[in-house]
């Protein structure tokens, strides 16, 4: 599967690209689908916006609390069957959540929904980067990298569409005949990759601590997000989380065994770069996306659907950014291509600091530039990361790095929130939105600085770099500690 740099991207690769994508998508979509069916949620169960929140809430909740999962799973059951049962776990908690009777049962619903979502992306990078081998790893990354970026700017715009022509339970199942399509033709096109010989043993300790501590870090921040008001109510969470955290790293540098998110990846400066760059990217992309439909719909009074086509062209431009790193990804070094996109959302951030001056069409304009610079980042990023981790720790880099976006989104998300809820106290609402967009347009600078970082020639088309740098002690054989 593997083989040098001038391997064709045949059809049957484009196919399975596609297949897996798919999945993807699916699961980062429906993290931000929901948001534009709040109020319609709210009337048909007559509850609050702050108890529909939760069924946002939830599903991030699940998805960061199964991600870390992925590399144990994967290399214990093989990467193929880990995915078809991601997929299976998703649209069961789709159908479930199509059929909901109340506000509680929905976000129990979608609870099993994001366990489902948390794998599949980083389980379908990951089985993708291991089919598609070194040669041919960054024309691919090109197609999936995009999905993150992309999901939290299509979101909105479809459950927009879907809400005009169908009630709100068709937010949920139109996943069902979408993935059952998916699995059908997995089952067909996406070949096995064999699970490692050696399985680690589950680590039990970490996943007590990562997951509820990844779990209460992003509940705090996205109730800080949500509920400025009660800041004060949001420490416990944040504060607990912060603690498991410390913890499980203390565990993961010390332990005698594989912990279940292998911190030892980022030992190297490469890696180290890409996850800062990364990171950061996603809280100025997911930043963008929390103040800009506000912004469009309580500063300049547009309607949910008319927010979405303003936002569209940054869709557009993840596309087209896409098609010129299929191109170009295996000529330029990760750092040209990373520093190009970041300097080219950078330049399209800076015009959002003086919203008053732009109109819909120069606004379009600028996030036509701002999603073909995003679509430049995560690509290369990743390809440096596959092409140089070994093929076995594949899962795990994997894990980790679908991680680093969403804490990246929800930090970035927070901090954003939190500062235009101090701006508005100060400010009219137009320069308040105005003000904030520094913080995300200083997020750009440190994203720049994480993409300077990165490697000045292509990656290195042998692989061990990152296994020699994060190596642990021999595994054992088994299934739990």
């Amino acid at each position: 599967m593997s083989g040098d740099t001038r391997e064709r991207v045949d059809g049957r690769l484009l196919g399975i690209a596609s297949v897996l994508v798919l999945g993807t998508f699916m699961a980062s979509l429906d993290a931000t689908i929901v948001n534009v069916g709040l109020r319609v949620l709210s009337l048909d169960f007559d509850a609050s916006i702050t108890e529909v929140q939760w069924t946002g809430t939830a599903y991030l909740l699940a998805v960061v609390a199964a991600a870390p999962m992925t590399g144990w799973l994967g290399e214990r059951f093989g990467l193929r069957r880990t995915w078809l049962g991601a997929v299976t776990v998703f649209l069961i908690g789709s159908a479930a959540c199509a059929l909901a009777w109340s506000i509680g049962s929905l976000v129990v619903f979608r609870v099993v929904q994001g366990l489902g979502g948390g794998l599949l992306a980083p389980t379908g990078q990951a089985l993708l980067a291991a089919i598609a081998g070194p040669g041919r790893m960054g024309r691919i990354m090109s197609i999936v990298g995009i999905v993150p970026m992309l999901a939290p700017v299509v979101g909105p715009l479809a459950g927009g569409l879907i809400l005009r022509v169908a009630d709100w339970p068709w937010l949920f199942a139109i996943n069902v005949p979408v993935g059952l399509v998916a699995i059908l033709l997995a089952r067909r096109l996406v070949p096995t990759v064999p699970p490692r010989d050696a399985v680690t043993r589950f680590d039990v300790r970490g996943a007590l601590l990562l997951s509820p501590g990844l779990a209460l870090l992003v509940l705090g921040l996205t109730e800080l997000a949500s509920d400025r008001a009660n800041a004060v109510s949001t420490v416990p969470p944040l504060a607990l989380g912060a603690i498991l955290l410390t913890a499980f790293t203390r565990h993961a540098l010390r332990g005698d065994r594989v912990p279940l998110l292998d911190l030892r990846l980022f030992a190297t400066p490469p890696t180290r770069a890409a996850a800062l760059a990364l990171f950061v990217a996603a809280a100025s992309v997911f930043g963008t996306m929390f103040l800009l439909p506000m912004y469009l719909q309580a500063g300049r009074g547009l309607s949910t659907w008319d927010t979405g086509l303003v936002l569209a062209p940054q869709g557009l431009g993840a596309v087209l950014g896409s098609l010129v790193v299929n191109r170009t990804i295996d000529r330029f070094a990760p750092r040209t291509l990373a520093v190009t996109g970041v300097a080219l959302v950078l330049v399209a951030t800076a015009p959002l600091t003086q919203l008053a001056a732009l109109s819909d069409g120069m606004l379009a304009g600028v996030l036509l530039v701002r999603g073909l610079g995003t679509a430049m980042i995560a690509s290369p990023v990743l390809n440096l990361v596959f092409s140089t981790v070994d093929r076995a720790l594949l899962p795990r880099a994997s894990s980790a790095f679908a991680l680093l976006n969403h804490v990246g989104g929800a930090i970035g998300t927070a901090v954003v929130a939190v500062l235009l809820e101090l701006r508005l106290t100060v400010e009219a609402p137009t320069s308040a939105f105005s003000t904030t967009f520094w913080c995300v347009l200083s997020l750009c600078v440190m994203a720049l600085l994480g993409a300077l970082r990165l490697p000045a020639e292509h990656p290195s088309r042998g692989r061990g770099a990152l296994t020699r740098a994060g190596s642990h002690p021999r595994p054992r054989r088994g299934r739990a500690s």
